[in-house]
C-alpha cells in the first residue's frame, strides 16, 4: 500500500466516525454558489492558489509555528486568487477549523484541501466555507469523479481534478472535469518533477482550467508555467518556508 492508498484508507475511518444525516440537509439548504474558485483563476496572468499547509508526509512539520488566519490574510492581501487549506488531521496536521475560520476572515474562495473519498465531505466543505473541493484521480474511478462533481455542482462548487499521467488526464476529462490540476509529486517515492505539467498540459484542451501544484519553488519555475500555457500553480511548501508571492511574481 502506497501513501496515497494508505491516507485514503485512513480517511475512510476518520469519515465514519464523523458522519452526520443533518450536515447533509444543511449544506443543500444553503444558498448555491457561483463557482468562485474556477472564475478566479481565468485571469490574463497565471494565477496562484497558496496552501496554509503545516505539515506533509514527505517533509513532516513545515511550520511548527502556524498563524493559519495570519498566513491566510498575508495570502490574500499579497494578490493571491484562492487559498488552498489542508483539512487532512493525520498525515498534514490539518483541521476542518482551519477551513472554517479562514472562511470568516478572507474574501477570496477557498479549497478544501483532503482526501475526498465519500460524498458526504463535499457537504461538508460547503458547510465549512469551501468554495472547491479536491478529486484525486488515483483514488477515484472515473465514474465516482463524475458523479461527485455532478454532487459538487449542485452546491455551486468547483472542483479541482488531480491527475499524475495520461491515463488520469484523460480520465478527468471524460468525468467532466473544468479544471484539471498535474500533481507534481509522485506519491509513491515523493520524488517532484515539475516538467510533468508541461507534459501533461499538451493533452488538455485550452477551454479546461490547467493547474500545477508542487514544486513549485522560484521565479524561473513560474515563468515556465507560464510559458507552456498553464492558468495557475498551487504553491505550498515553498511560501511556508519563507517564500513571499512578491518573489514567484
Amino acid at each position: 500500500m502506497n501513501i496515497l492508498q494508505e491516507i485514503a484508507q485512513r480517511t475512510k475511518e476518520r469519515i465514519i466516525e464523523e458522519k452526520r444525516s443533518e450536515i447533509i440537509s444543511k449544506a443543500r439548504s444553503m444558498p448555491v454558489g457561483d463557482f468562485t474558485f474556477e472564475k478566479a483563476l481565468k485571469t490574463n496572468d497565471i494565477a496562484f492558489i497558496c496552501e496554509a499547509k503545516k505539515a506533509s508526509p514527505s517533509k513532516g512539520i513545515i511550520a511548527e509555528n502556524f498563524p493559519y488566519l495570519q498566513i491566510a490574510k498575508d495570502y490574500e492581501k499579497a494578490g493571491a486568487a484562492a487559498i488552498s487549506v489542508l483539512t487532512e488531521p493525520f498525515y498534514f496536521k490539518g483541521a476542518d477549523e482551519y477551513l472554517r475560520e479562514i472562511a470568516d476572515v478572507v474574501k477570496i474562495p477557498l479549497l478544501r484541501k483532503d482526501f475526498t473519498i465519500d460524498e458526504y465531505m463535499i457537504y461538508e466543505a460547503k458547510i465549512l466555507g469551501a468554495s472547491a473541493v479536491l478529486l484525486i484521480c488515483s483514488i477515484l474511478g472515473q465514474s465516482v469523479i463524475a458523479e461527485y462533481i455532478k454532487i459538487a455542482d449542485s452546491l455551486g462548487l468547483s472542483s479541482l481534478v488531480e491527475v499524475h499521467d495520461e491515463h488520469e488526464v484523460e480520465m478527468a476529462l471524460s468525468a467532466g472535469a473544468r479544471i484539471v490540476g498535474v500533481n507534481n509529486r509522485n506519491l509513491k517515492t515523493f520524488e517532484v518533477d515539475i516538467t510533468l505539467s508541461e507534459r501533461l498540459r499538451k493533452l488538455v484542451p485550452k477551454d479546461i482550467i490547467f493547474v500545477a501544484e508542487s514544486g513549485i519553488k522560484t521565479r524561473e519555475d513560474v515563468q515556465k508555467l507560464r510559458d507552456f500555457g498553464a492558468d495557475a500553480a498551487l504553491i505550498g511548501e515553498a511560501l511556508m518556508k519563507g517564500a513571499k508571492l512578491e518573489w514567484l511574481r
